[in-house]
């Protein structure tokens, strides 16, 4: 009996101490919810289409997932995220049997320039360049496997955005 006590005791040590570092809500010190964050829509200088509006509806969402940031959409809010995507690119990754000059899969990758400013003063509290990525399994036609895999690139930048902004690493 005495050594199922002490075998239980040390498991609860175990699994407090193991959980000790897990912190619940924002990172950065910051209360949930407390400051407000506007979304401006992203600014496309490449040639893919529909791009910025899929980016700017990525981050929108991932922010209101997240919770640290309240979204809104009317008035500036306490800080304003805008982004320029700058480059689009695509490389080969796998390549046909029968064909070795013709991609199967691509690669896509996005650079997208961000920029957080508080609202009251203007003062730009991130500006930086942030990538994203995912493949593209090339079917019948690239176009429309490229406008598929848009959704997954602006959520791949997205998450690394509202990361950025949430733990504070700007």
């Amino acid at each position: 009996m005495f050594v199922r006590h002490l075998f239980l005791s040390c498991l609860a040590a175990a699994v407090l101490c193991g959980c000790s570092a897990y912190h619940l809500g924002p990172v950065n010190g910051a209360v949930a919810g407390e400051k407000t964050i506007e979304v401006m829509p992203f600014n496309n200088q490449t040639l893919q289409p529909r791009l910025g509006d899929a980016m700017t509806q990525a981050l929108r969402e991932r922010l209101q997932v997240d919770g640290t940031y309240r979204l809104v959409s009317s008035g500036p809010g306490d800080l304003v995220v805008s982004g320029t995507i700058r480059n689009y690119d695509r490389q080969g990754l796998g390549y046909l049997n029968s064909d070795s000059l013709t991609p199967q899969n691509f690669r896509v990758e996005v650079t997208v320039h961000v920029v957080v400013r508080d609202s009251v003063t203007g003062k730009a509290l991130m500006d930086r360049d942030v990538k994203g990525h995912t493949l593209v399994n090339v079917g019948s036609d690239l176009a429309s496997s490229e406008r598929q895999a848009a959704p997954l690139l602006a959520a791949d930048v997205a998450s690394t955005i509202a990361s950025l902004l949430t733990e504070g690493t700007w």
